[in-house]
């Protein structure tokens, strides 16, 4: 168990999944859940939204690959993971720092839908023949272990 701080939260994707892999062939999908709380306002008699929040969420190795596959723009969804701070410097000398959500678990929200669960098969990956980009000949990749690298350089 790790030692970061764990939230779910629920709520819609504001776009596709992007999926990327990192120096070391690590796959990571990165997407943005927003979510806006609702209270009754009983003086109004009505429905009162709150503010929307966005959260940044990056999903590693093979539930990235899941969640490029399965998730689209709008979807509503309920993730679960360890908040994380990431901090930096900008080129003028400025600190900055974002919160994200590292995924642990994706699951569609039934709230308003309906799923088929289909269980995913694991298959060797398979280089293509050519780069679709610059057509050279593709050189043959492995698929990553998904144990986690030492001292968690890609996470």
């Amino acid at each position: 168990m790790r030692n970061d701080l764990p939230l779910t939260i629920a709520g819609n994707l504001t776009a596709e999944p992007e999926l990327r892999y990192t120096a070391s062939g690590v796959a990571v999908a990165s997407f943005t859940v927003a979510f806006t709380p609702r209270r009754y306002d009983k003086a109004a008699d009505e429905w009162k939204d709150g503010t929307t929040t966005f959260m940044r969420c990056d999903a590693w190795r093979q539930l990235g690959e899941h969640c490029a596959e399965s998730l689209t723009r709008g979807a509503r969804v309920v993730v679960t993971g360890s908040l994380t701070t990431e901090q930096w410097e900008t080129p003028e000398g400025d600190k900055r720092s974002a919160v994200k959500l590292t995924v642990d678990d994706v699951g569609a929200s039934l709230a308003y839908a309906t799923v088929e669960i289909r269980k995913a098969t694991r298959t060797d990956s398979v280089a293509p023949a050519a780069d679709p980009w610059t057509g050279e000949a593709a050189t043959e990749r492995t698929r990553p272990s998904t144990a986690a690298p030492e001292g968690g350089a890609d996470r």
